[in-house]
Order: C-alpha cells, then sequence, then structure tokens
C-alpha cells in the first residue's frame, strides 16, 4: 500500500494535508458546540433568564454547525479529486507495464485477473482514499480531542468510557481476525468467475450448437456460489459490527446518566446544576469519542479489501517482462550476410520445460518464401512467434540484416515485421484506422496505398460494395465481417507497413481454395523484396516456397523444396499423401 502511495504527486499530497487541516478544523467546530450546550444548560436553570438570553449561544451553535457542514463537503470534494486522479493515473501505468509484457507474463497472471486488477482492486483504492480521508482520519483527530475535554472530569465517567472503548476494540480486532483470510479469498474466486464468464460468452455458440448450456451453467453457478458464499460470510460478520456498536454507544450514554444521577443526588444543592451541566456536556463528548471510533469501523470495512487489491497491483507493477527491448537499435554488421538467419534456435516456455523447438537452423535470402509444416504440435507457430519476439530463445540466436534481434528497438523491429496470426485481429473503428494501425505520425499513407494494400490482400471487391468505403464501420473484433473477410483485411493491414518480413502463421486457412491461391499467386509477383515465413497445413498453400521445412516435435526432419521432399522425406510423404490425390502427386513428381 504504502510503496503505491509513494506513487502520488506532490499537487495530490498537497491537498490531502489540505483536507487534514480542514477536518481537524472541522472536529473543532463540532467539539465547540457542547460548551454553548453547557451555557444554555446554565440559563435554563436561572429563573430570571429570559428567550432573548439564549439567541447568542444558540445562534453560535448554529453557525458552528454550519460551518462544520461546510468544511465537511468541502472535504468530500477535495478527497474524490484525489482519488480520481491517482486511480486514473495507476490505471495507465498498469495498462503501459501490461503492453510491455510478454506472452509468458500473460499466461501467468491470465486477461480476465488482468482486468480484474484494472478495475475492482483500482476501485478497492479509490474507495479507501475518499473514505479514508473523509472518515478514517477524522476518527482518530475527534476521538483524541474530545478525550483531552473530558479526561479531567469525573474519574467513574472516565472509567466507563475507557470500558466501552474496550469493547470496541476488542471487538472489531475479533471480527477482522476471521473477516480477513476471507477477503484475501474473495478477490481470487472474483478472478475465476470472470474466468468462467469469459469463456461461457466467447464460445456461447459452440455451447448451444453442442446443448452444453446446462453443463457451462452448472459451471458458472458453482464459480458463483463460491464468490457469494464467502461473500456472505464477510457480509455477515460485518453486519454484527453496527448493532454492536450501537449497544456500546448506548450502554455508555446510561452509564454516563446513572452515575451523573448517582453524583447530583449526593451533591449539595449549589452543585448540582453544575454537575447536571457537566453531566451534558460530558455525554455529549463521550458520544464524539464512541461516534469517532464507529467512524473508524468503516476502516475494517474497506482496508482489508484495498492492501490486498493494493498487493495484487503491486504485482503487475513489479513483474519484470522476461522480453527487454534496447531503446535504440545497435548498428548492424557491414558485411554482407543472409537476410534472416535461425543459428541452432531452441525454445521452451519455461526453465523447466521441455524445449518446444530444438536447435533449428535455416537462412533465407531477401524476398525468398521459408514455408513450415508439420503435425499440430510440431512447434511450426512457436518458432516463427520468435521472430516479433513475443518470446526469446531459450538458446541458440536469430540475426536479421546481421544484427541479433534482441538489439533491435521494438519500434525498429515492428516496423520491419508484418505479422498475421491464425486467427485474424480486428479492432473497433473503421477499415481505414485498421489499416493504418501502429503507424506513426511520419508514416502518412495515402487512399491509393490503402485501396493498393486491399486489391492485393484480395479484399477490395467486398470493401469498395460497402456505402461508406475505407470509412465502413469496424465492430469489435471484426465482428460484422466473415472470417475470411477479416483475415484478408489483418492481410492488407501487413502489405500497408511494406515490412521487410512476412510472416503467416497459418494465415490462409480462413480462405477458400480458389482466394488462397490468388492471393499467393499476387504476393510472389508484387511483393519480390519481402521475405515470407509462412506456416501452413496444407501442402498447396507452400508448394512454391523456395524452402520448406518439414517440423516434428520441434525438430527439423527435413528442408527443401517440395519435389525434393515428396521424393525424400518419410513425415512429408505422408502429410502429401494425406492432402493430395494420386494424380497430383504424379504431376508433382
Amino acid at each position: 500500500m504504502i510503496k503505491l502511495f509513494k506513487q502520488m504527486t506532490g499537487k495530490e499530497l498537497s491537498l490531502m494535508g489540505l483536507s487534514v487541516l480542514l477536518i481537524a478544523l472541522s472536529v473543532w467546530l463540532e467539539l465547540e458546540v457542547p460548551t454553548y450546550m453547557s451555557s444554555i444548560t446554565k440559563l435554563l436553570s436561572n429563573p430570571n433568564t429570559k428567550v432573548e438570553d439564549l439567541f447568542s449561544p444558540g445562534s453560535k451553535m448554529i453557525g458552528l454547525s454550519f460551518a462544520s457542514f461546510a468544511v465537511t463537503l468541502l472535504v468530500g470534494f477535495l478527497a474524490a479529486r484525489v482519488a480520481a486522479s491517482f486511480s486514473t493515473r495507476l490505471r495507465s501505468h498498469i495498462f503501459n507495464q501490461v503492453l510491455t509484457y510478454s506472452q509468458n507474463e500473460l499466461k501467468q497472471f491470465s486477461v480476465p485477473s488482468l482486468l480484474t486488477r484494472t478495475t475492482n482492486d483500482l476501485t478497492n483504492l479509490q474507495v479507501l482514499i475518499t473514505m479514508g480521508l473523509q472518515v478514517v482520519t477524522r476518527g482518530p483527530i475527534m476521538a483524541s480531542w474530545a478525550i483531552s475535554k473530558i479526561i479531567d472530569k469525573s474519574q467513574d465517567w472516565l472509567i466507563a468510557t475507557a470500558v466501552a472503548v474496550a469493547a470496541m476494540i476488542l471487538m472489531l480486532s475479533v471480527l477482522l481476525i476471521f473477516a480477513l483470510p476471507k477477503i484475501r479469498v474473495i478477490q481470487k474466486l472474483t478472478d475465476r468467475l470472470n474466468s468462467v464468464t469469459r469463456e461461457i460468452l466467447t464460445g456461447l455458440r459452440v455451447i448451444r450448437a453442442y446443448n452444453g448450456e446446462a453443463y457451462q451453467g452448472e459451471k458458472f453457478m458453482a464459480a458463483n456460489n463460491q464468490v457469494t458464499q464467502t461473500s456472505l460470510f464477510i457480509g455477515r460478520l460485518m453486519s454484527i459490527m453496527h448493532p454492536t456498536l450501537s449497544l456500546i454507544a448506548g450502554s455508555l450514554t446510561l452509564a454516563v446518566y446513572w452515575i451523573g444521577a448517582d453524583l447530583i443526588n449526593q451533591a449539595t444543592l449549589t452543585e448540582k446544576v453544575t454537575l447536571f451541566s457537566e453531566m451534558i456536556v460530558y455525554s455529549s463528548y463521550a458520544m464524539q469519542v464512541i461516534m469517532s471510533f464507529m467512524l473508524m469501523v468503516a476502516v475494517f470495512f474497506i482496508l482489508p479489501r484495498a492492501l490486498v487489491s493494493a498487493g495484487r497491483i503491486n504485482q503487475v507493477l513489479d513483474q519484470t517482462p522476461s522480453v527487454y527491448f534496447e531503446t535504440t537499435s545497435k548498428s548492424p554488421s557491414v558485411q554482407p550476410m543472409p537476410h534472416l538467419v535461425f543459428e541452432d534456435v531452441t525454445f521452451a516456455y519455461s526453465p523447466n520445460a521441455a524445449a518446444v523447438v530444438q536447435e533449428v537452423s535455416f537462412t533465407a535470402a531477401k524476398g525468398q518464401t521459408i514455408a513450415f509444416i508439420g503435425s499440430t504440435g510440431s512447434g511450426k507457430s512457436s518458432l516463427v512467434n520468435l521472430l516479433p519476439r513475443f518470446y526469446d530463445v531459450t538458446s541458440g540466436k536469430i540475426l536479421l540484416n546481421g544484427l541479433d534481434l534482441r538489439d533491435y528497438s521494438q519500434a525498429d523491429l515492428a516496423q520491419k515485421i508484418g505479422y498475421l496470426p491464425q486467427k485474424a485481429v480486428l479492432f473497433s473503428g473503421t477499415i481505414r484506422s485498421n489499416l493504418t494501425f501502429g503507424l506513426t505520425d511520419n508514416q502518412s499513407v495515402t487512399d491509393e496505398a490503402l485501396w493498393a494494400a486491399l486489391d492485393l490482400a484480395q479484399a477490395k471487391a467486398f470493401v469498395k460494395e460497402k456505402d461508406k468505403g475505407l470509412d465502413t464501420e469496424v465492430a469489435q473484433n471484426g465482428s460484422n465481417f466473415s472470417g475470411g473477410q477479416r483475415q484478408r483485411l489483418a492481410i492488407a493491414r501487413a502489405l500497408v507497413r511494406q515490412p521487410e518480413i512476412l510472416i503467416f502463421d497459418d494465415s490462409f486457412s480462413a480462405l477458400d481454395y480458389k482466394t488462397d491461391r490468388q492471393l499467393r499467386k499476387v504476393l510472389a509477383e508484387e511483393t519480390k523484396q519481402m521475405t515470407k515465413l509462412i506456416v501452413a497445413q496444407r501442402i498447396s498453400t507452400i508448394m512454391d516456397a523456395d524452402l520448406i521445412l518439414v517440423l516434428e516435435e520441434g525438430k527439423v526432419v527435413g528442408q527443401g523444396r517440395h519435389q525434393d521432399l515428396l521424393a525424400n522425406n518419410s513425415v512429408y510423404q505422408e502429410i502429401a499423401h494425406s492432402q493430395l490425390s494420386e494424380e497430383e502427386l504424379a504431376n508433382d513428381k
């Protein structure tokens, strides 16, 4: 918690300091009211007192109450401003930190958990700041000040007040011991509930197609019931507080009047009025002490959650990304070298896991097409994902233009690579904003260039049919386009960048055979200067590649051109026989 609050700006700390001073002023104003109440009590005991005599102390009491109310409103405004400013900036820090994460960190936290930390956990901190400045800070100030007002009064009254305060502290301690562990658990249960909900909503069509509503409903209810039962346990514990505190406050008032009645009964006639006046004032101050502790009770509702939330937020901010980028790229080698070199590349997702890519080596000249094929789980996607540095190699190295990938800045490396994942990703906005996604202000692109990229990607026809053309709205995840259309728009986006390397990670699978063939033909003719890496399941997609790597269990079990592999490689032959007819195989030989 303290670590997070150290990130507050000077202005926010100044506003917090001003809030504390204003709270002290508000408490002083409230504690002055009983003084005038004592004066009014004495005046009322005098038979010669007139109504006009009560106006002065009465108006002062009313004035002090209104002044305290105004100061409290100002404190509320300042507290809300500080909390909103701090949480907004902290949310930005979390967002920027997550953007630096590699796939390893994203898997470690999970998307639902990161969403909860960015929303629910931050809200808990915001509530703590708002309530803390208005309520929790007010409690100790009021308690200490009120106690100083009554400490020199009757010892019997003081003992009664001390017993009430001790009872409150004991009750709060017991409740906190039982509630805090459950509060720590509920945040994880919320992550689990969000994860299940996200899974169900994402796969809703499959659930309906397989009549799996009942099964998924049971899974959701199990997660939901865990959150509900834990919340009910915490709520029931917290619900005990208010009636118990009210009981303690009422008992203290009764004790003060009981003791006061006994003291008044034993006093002389002249002392009775003074004792009665002191009893009224003491009762008011004693209630202020109890009220201050009741105010501090609010911290037990919000502090445990805020502490857990602060720890979860710190985990995100303290996580060091496993992939580190240089601020500026180093100078590449001036020696003539192949455009792209994989040199004994080995990769495992974690230090203790088995390698999914093992000692892969190949070179690619500028403009060549390198293809990867193999069974599911053979390491094809893992291999090409090393090039944009979604992960770093475990051993070996990858050289681009003679320079190790780890010596490039993120911006320079991203500018050289056009990446097309297995599932095309589009962002809410327009077709234009998606095509120009990631381009800097210095990289202005004309409409002609955008249409040219769409034409190459075989997407021009269906975009032309839209009333708004390039300014056609794109829904979140591109849900208003078909899978093949999304894929072609994603390909056009990569072509707009004019990268040195195009990575197709099984990107043709959503296309029909005709579009696939046309697209590959156009790409071969129009992107001769771009090196292309293609992960594919269909042999027809990679038959014309300059080099095909056959992968099995992360190892290269064959490499060469299509005809050579068809003649000499048993793994490739097995794949070919499963996809091509005897006539097609005979023509290829």
